[in-house]
């Protein structure tokens, strides 16, 4: 089977490796963040540092009191950042928002479970839960939604004809002008545009952790069992995603990618970062 190498992306500065990595992601512009702690878990409340790699070079933002134990972590167009804890029980508000000073201006709950958390260029929160909030939490039951960044809901996830509620949100991709769901248990990639209607269309493809759409491509990362470094290239037609070739994806010197690994989607790029969480690999559909 061909191989398919990952890109290098961007590296915490080696001046903050002696932090402890509570958490990291890309944002919608395309800079990379790390949530870092002095203690790799410190007792809540605790204060934590952003540090923040861009185009522009890198800068430091030091956030408290942080309260989340399992934090997901992204940034506002403005400067700020949205801290959330993946689990909480109903009396939780987990979700903490900080201003471009570092500084807490709202909390609000969400509900139990995240799996995704991802800001849009809008600075709303997109986010996918996992099973055991879906059928724990009545806010999570929905499976995906959307939250302003005051806690407002602003949309949730309504199966189209055809479509199963969601079990388990596998792959959420949140693009410019259209977000992705990927969906447990039958795996339809579902099309959010707007306000409009959704558009679900089937894959064929099981148990991938990541999704990326670029035009008429797809690219889906991993699957059961032995398929965690598949890569299924596929384009999309009117109802379906139909494959087109399967390859293995590996890291930019060809070795295999590590088991502990965190995927991310936006638009045409499936970001990776593997263990010890310190370099973010990018694989691009847009471009290859």
């Amino acid at each position: 089977m061909r191989a398919e190498r990952l890109s290098p992306y961007a590296r915490l500065p080696r001046a903050y490796r002696d932090l402890h990595v509570r958490g990291s992601t890309v944002d919608a512009f395309g800079g990379v963040h790390w949530l870092l702690t002095e203690h790799p878990k410190p007792p809540t409340p605790y204060d934590a540092v952003v540090v923040t790699i861009t185009d522009d070079g890198s800068r430091t933002t030091a956030l408290g009191p942080v309260s989340a134990r399992f934090p997901r972590l992204d940034s506002l167009p403005d400067g700020g950042f949205v801290v959330a804890d993946s689990r909480s029980g109903d009396d939780e508000e987990q979700v903490q928002v900080f201003d471009a000073l570092g500084r807490p201006s709202w909390t609000f709950r969400v509900g139990d479970g995240i799996e995704h958390l991802l800001t849009d260029e809008a600075g709303d929160l997109w986010i996918g839960y996992f099973d055991e909030g879906v059928f724990g939490d009545p806010l999570s039951a929905p499976g995906a939604r959307r939250w302003s960044v005051t806690g407002t809901p602003l949309w949730e996830f309504r199966p189209p004809p055809g479509v199963d509620h969601i079990a388990d949100c596998y792959a959420l991709n949140v693009g410019r002008a259209v977000t992705w769901v990927y969906p447990y248990t039958s795996f339809p990639l579902v099309e959010v545009r707007g306000d409009g209607p959704l558009r679900a269309r089937t894959t064929g493809v099981n148990g991938a952790r990541g999704v990326a759409v670029h035009e008429e491509r797809v690219a889906f990362l991993g699957g059961y069992r032995g398929d965690r470094d598949l890569l299924t290239l596929a384009r999309l037609t009117d109802t379906s995603v139909e494959t087109t070739r399967r390859a293995v994806l590996t890291r930019p010197d060809g070795a295999p990618v590590h088991r502990r690994r965190r995927i991310l989607s936006r638009g045409p790029r499936l970001y990776v970062l593997e263990e010890p969480y310190v370099e973010w690999f990018v694989f691009d559909i847009g471009v290859s």
